[in-house]
């Protein structure tokens, strides 16, 4: 089988890097799968991605690229494209419908979309997208729902199919890592999704009870500048370690004694299931599809915008680690949510997807 996939650029984000370790594995599966990226590249990737040269400022009139994608469609001829989240919908969309190519697009949806349309024009304009988009995968049940509750045609053609992990990585230990600390670890983005302004108010409340904690916020975003000014002004610096990007994010997930996610916005972090695969227990807020994996089972889940709440849960957890919750989160991710797994469940939605396309 021929997979085309599209993401916004080659960057350092969840849904690229999820993406990439997706081809990766559908190629070893013996299928033949190309990556484009629309905007110009902030990082590399491990896969080789072509751009196609579009232009974020014309991304409702980009001419030129809708162009270009088609001309790759035309030479690499896929079986199957796949829209991976934010832009890719638009310029799939746009390139179909001006081009009259006939692949079937599934679109990834990996988010709570509604989060993301504020007005009746907005949800106007993604219904005059979709109409070129034969199914939609759901990162998590919730979001599915989610996206029936804004796109109710979709009912028959969305299906729930989650992210994975890559279970073959080498993490060694953060060596500046203090034993005598408790290491609090936050991955993500600096976005307004992930909520760092109230992490920070989050963390000011565990060094009252546990004035030996450490912070660490790995990742890099638009408003890293931002949170460094508020935990200098609040005199924390010396408690608050940024490390913008770092390749190997599992390295610090599993030196860490707890991962915190007080995210306002998810579909499924991948985080989340890298956390427990190293065996570091976890606190979120409920949003999304994480009540999907968290449960009092295998984790902590704390009501969104309850910064008293969560600051004592994990205070909690660092004072009396919940062994049990550890290893059933371990066994579910090791059993469930591997990308060799949904890599084959991608491999069978193409399958569904075309041969209702042939129908």
């Amino acid at each position: 089988m021929k997979i085309l996939h599209l993401i916004q650029r080659e960057q350092n984000r969840g849904a690229e890097t999820f993406t990439v370790q997706l081809a990766k594995h559908q190629t070893a599966l013996g299928h033949s799968v190309r990556i484009i990226s629309l905007f110009p590249k902030k990082s590399d990737l491990p896969f080789e991605i072509i751009n196609i040269g579009a232009r974020e400022s014309r991304r409702f009139y980009d001419f030129e690229a809708w162009r270009n994608l088609n001309g790759f469609i035309k030479t690499f001829k896929p079986d199957i494209i796949q829209a991976n989240a934010g832009d890719t919908l638009k310029y799939a969309s746009f390139s179909k419908f001006f081009f009259k190519w006939d692949t079937p697009v599934i679109f990834r949806n990996a988010s709570q979309i509604s989060s993301y349309i504020k007005s009746p024009f907005q949800k106007f304009v993604n219904i005059i997208l979709l109409k070129n988009i034969d199914f939609v995968a759901s990162v998590s049940k919730i979001s599915e729902v989610d996206f029936l509750n804004v796109f109710p045609t979709f009912k028959n053609r969305i299906r729930h199919i989650p992210i994975g992990i890559e279970t073959n990585s080498h993490v060694r230990t953060i060596e500046s890592f203090s034993k005598n600390d408790c290491n609090i670890i936050h991955v993500g983005g600096f976005t307004f999704e992930k909520n760092h302004i109230s992490l920070i108010e989050i963390f000011q409340v565990i060094l009252k009870h546990l004035p030996a904690s450490k912070l660490h916020l790995i990742g890099d975003g638009p408003l890293k500048g931002e949170i460094e000014e508020l935990v200098h002004n609040k005199g924390i610096s010396n408690k608050v370690n940024f490390y913008g990007f770092v390749s190997n994010p599992l390295d610090y997930i599993q030196s860490g004694d707890i991962l915190v996610l007080p995210s306002i916005i998810e579909g499924l972090p991948g985080v989340i299931l890298e956390s427990m695969y190293c065996k570091t227990p976890v606190v979120a807020y409920n949003v999304g599809g994480i009540s999907e994996i968290i449960n009092p089972g295998t984790g902590d889940l704390v009501m969104k915008d309850d910064i008293d709440t969560f600051a004592k849960t994990v205070v909690r957890v660092l004072n009396d680690t919940p062994k049990s919750q550890i290893e059933n989160a371990y066994d579910l991710v090791t059993n469930h949510f591997t990308n060799e797994v949904i890599a084959k469940r991608f491999i069978s939605f193409y399958l569904e997807v075309i041969d209702n396309n042939n129908g």
